[in-house]
């Protein structure tokens, strides 16, 4: 019975996720018909849709609001999503180049590598980006030195593995799944092995190289292993109802990367408030967009603050203890 349920509860979350998707837009916003020429323009390109990703625009383009730039009435705002698709995304960063954006908005390592390889001009501030450095966006992260700057979504990976082994204290063999191609997930699995060593435990991992995939590898390292952690990885991000379906059916915790993966189809986490992220990088538009800041001067700002969250549906479902202190967290997925 528990296995059906999973699955059927996978299916439905895949069906869902499917039902949202739009395909990506290719025609930029146009400024209103009355609007000064001078209007300033900020394109957004964001790698593909997921929650995390979601929030962190959102963030981005509230902070614009509360800071008196209102998409449509002082400034043009174009929102683009290249679906996790490099032609798009490249199609994308032509269009901004062409139509000489004041400031860029790149959302994913993989948007902000294709925005900068199109223009060394245009301000470019990045959010949900890992390490801008490893990802050859900048000099240094203290020091950017080319038209790429933003906010880090660096984890605490050392403290997610310590939940991990918290909720599965028996775990001996601690597993990692992530996508081979993303710099910033390779990263984040190098200090999750570090972590897991340092706590005694074995280090093992699966690589994929998109979502068709994910089933599988968490089928193979599910046999491998007696806990999971997955990195803020943008291919696990959008499968995690796979996740879900694989993990309850093999009875194995999954701790993520932000809550965002988390309610998805997770089991815990410690992570970033995306939403909060995109502020943080909206308050350097601003900077950029109202007293002229030059974003190779500006520092790669880091996220501040991490809160828990515990997948209650799946603790229910797998039946696991949560520790007293971890009860407040505690959420339903969403019914969809």
């Amino acid at each position: 019975m528990k296995k059906l349920v999973a699955i059927l509860m996978a299916l439905i979350l895949c069906l869902s996720m499917y039902g949202c998707a739009k395909t990506p837009s290719a025609e930029p916003t146009q400024a209103p018909a009355d609007a000064p020429a001078d209007m300033p323009k900020v394109g957004v390109i964001q790698l593909v849709t997921h929650v995390a990703l979601d929030s962190a625009r959102d963030g981005f383009v509230k902070a614009l609001e509360e800071n008196g730039y209102v998409n449509g009435e002082n400034i043009v705002i174009d929102l683009q999503n290249g679906q996790a698709d490099s032609s798009n995304l490249a199609t994308i960063a032509d269009q901004f180049v062409a139509n000489e954006m004041d400031l860029v908005l790149a959302i994913g390592t993989g948007a902000a590598q294709t925005m900068a390889g199109k223009t060394e001009s245009i301000p470019i501030l990045g959010t949900a980006i890992t390490d801008y450095e490893v990802a050859k966006l900048v000099k240094s992260n203290e020091a950017p030195g080319y038209n790429v700057s933003g906010t880090s979504d660096m984890n605490p990976v050392s403290d997610q593995i310590a939940l991990l082994l918290e909720l599965v204290p028996g775990a001996k063999t601690v597993g990692v799944i992530y996508t081979s191609s993303e710099d910033n997930s390779i990263l984040q699995a190098q200090m999750a092995k570090e972590a897991i060593e340092a706590a005694g435990k074995t280090y093992v991992e699966v690589t994929v190289t998109n979502s068709n995939d994910v089933q599988q590898g968490m089928q193979e390292l599910c046999g491998k292993c007696d806990a999971i952690y997955i990195p803020t990885d943008n291919v696990l991000a959008s499968s995690m109802p796979i996740v879900y379906g694989v993990a309850v059916e093999e009875e194995k915790v999954v701790i993520t990367g932000e809550s965002g993966m988390c309610m998805a189809g997770g089991t815990a986490t410690l992570g970033i408030d995306y939403y909060k992220l995109g502020y943080q990088t909206g308050l350097m538009a601003v900077e950029v967009l109202k007293n002229g800041a030059d974003v190779s001067t500006m520092p790669i700002q880091m996220a501040t603050g991490f809160d828990y969250c515990v997948n209650a549906t799946m603790v229910k479902e797998m039946g696991i203890e949560v520790p007293e202190k971890y009860q407040s967290y505690m959420q339903e997925m969403a019914d969809e």
